[in-house]
């Protein structure tokens, strides 16, 4: 029986080589000379630290433009509140991945609501789709493709 999983992953190697270049862009960058400002990479998340809020803004561009640049989904980005302090200013933006359960019920629901003959089972941070047609599949595939969940969408492991 044909199936599929809906998951939402990104690169963290891509991501990892994003935030290098954007630590290098601030090393060179005219405006940011003389000022302590740098991004550090951890398991979950990217944590901005520079002088200023208005610091914070231009290093949360620069590394907007590397993740495009290497082909991450922006949507993945999660920014947290600002931080200042008198002298430093930090941010945390947390990485998502996975779907998490409360979208996974909603996705579930929106494919019970379009009448589809398929089934899809919640199975840990994915979704599992399964059909005896591969067309109703992909007539799934185009109704996710078509709502915003709030999260970056991959389909993998299609079987036939």
């Amino acid at each position: 029986m044909p199936s599929f999983d809906v998951v939402s992953e990104i690169d963290l190697q891509e991501v990892r080589n994003a935030v290098d270049q954007a630590n290098r862009e601030i090393g060179t960058r005219f405006d940011f000379k003389g000022v302590n400002a740098s991004f550090e990479l951890t398991e979950e998340k990217v944590l901005l630290t520079g002088e200023q809020e208005f610091h914070l803004q231009q290093m949360m561009d620069i590394l907007r433009q590397k993740l495009v640049k290497r082909k991450v989904d922006l949507a993945c980005l999660d920014p947290a509140e600002p931080v200042s302090t008198l002298n430093a200013a930090r941010q945390d933006i947390n990485l998502k991945q996975g779907v998490d359960s409360d979208t996974a019920k909603r996705m579930v629901k929106a494919i019970k609501a379009s009448k589809s003959k398929v089934q899809a089972q919640i199975q840990g941070d994915q979704l599992r789709v399964t059909g005896k047609k591969r067309d109703d599949l992909q007539e799934v595939i185009t109704l996710l493709r078509d709502e915003d969940w709030g999260l970056p969408l991959q389909f993998t492991n299609f079987r036939d």
